[in-house]
């Protein structure tokens, strides 16, 4: 069964929304996939090993907290929000200034939690921005799903995630 976030229509969205809706876009779609964790742990899953807390921040967020903190959801929630317009930023930087320009709202949703999830150097030496400069979007979304893996296993949360942002991708709303 799908996400319902995938499913979710953005009033106004399309070529040109405000960059305000396609960040709670994203954030909505971030989230549930990241999990809520009111205390930070150490992520054994993938590579380095970070303190993650909140929804999936690490130290590329900012500075790690002690482990014996506890964050309410509405902190997590800010802490997801201010963490955003950096990770669109990333994007933006792999990306041809009119491609970028051109995004629709629910197609850059679904890089930015792509970008917030695999980092922004990887995004960038990735065939989905490739293949988005060249004007090939079926192709780059369809690239999405190759994301699924981590420690050399394919992951069904990763799975989940990258059909759910695939299918944003492909929206041109």
């Amino acid at each position: 069964m799908a996400n319902p976030i995938t499913r979710q229509h953005v009033s106004g969205a399309g070529v040109g929304a405000t960059l305000g809706i396609v960040l709670t876009l994203a954030a909505t779609v971030i989230a549930p996939f990241e999990g809520f964790a009111r205390k930070p742990y150490v992520d054994t899953v993938g590579t380095g090993h970070p303190e993650t807390w909140c929804y999936g921040e690490t130290a590329a967020d900012g500075p790690p907290p002690p482990f014996s903190q506890v964050f309410t959801k509405e902190e997590c929630q800010q802490l997801l929000a201010d963490s955003l317009p950096k990770y669109d930023a990333q994007l933006a930087k792999c990306l041809k200034p009119d491609v970028y320009a051109a995004l629709p709202a629910h197609r850059h949703a679904a890089l930015i939690s792509t970008v917030y999830n695999i980092g922004g150097g990887a995004f960038c030496k990735s065939a989905m921005a490739r293949d988005l400069n060249a004007g090939n979007v079926q192709r780059a979304c369809d690239d999405l799903l190759g994301y699924d893996h981590a420690d050399g296993r394919v992951l069904a949360g990763l799975q989940r995630r990258r059909q759910a942002e695939r299918e944003l991708c492909l929206r041109n709303d």
